[in-house]
């Protein structure tokens, strides 16, 4: 079962340890995958591993690191 924990800016922040400032960039620019609820950002956790996982394969392709 996939995780589905929704979690807010400061989470997202503490998780990637960066600043909140810097996922708030990349939330307002689609870099993060993000759904605003009541004024603020929630995102799910599942996605954030998503992304950073997708990413991490294209650069270690463009490395041509298998």
């Amino acid at each position: 079962m996939p995780n589905t924990d929704i979690i807010g800016i400061k989470e997202v922040a503490d998780y990637l340890n960066m600043k909140e400032q810097t996922v708030y960039r990349l939330v307002q620019k689609g870099k993060i995958p993000a759904l605003k609820f009541g004024g603020t950002w929630k995102v799910r956790k599942d996605h954030l591993e998503t992304m950073f996982d997708q990413i991490l394969q294209e650069k270690m392709l463009e490395l041509k690191v298998k």
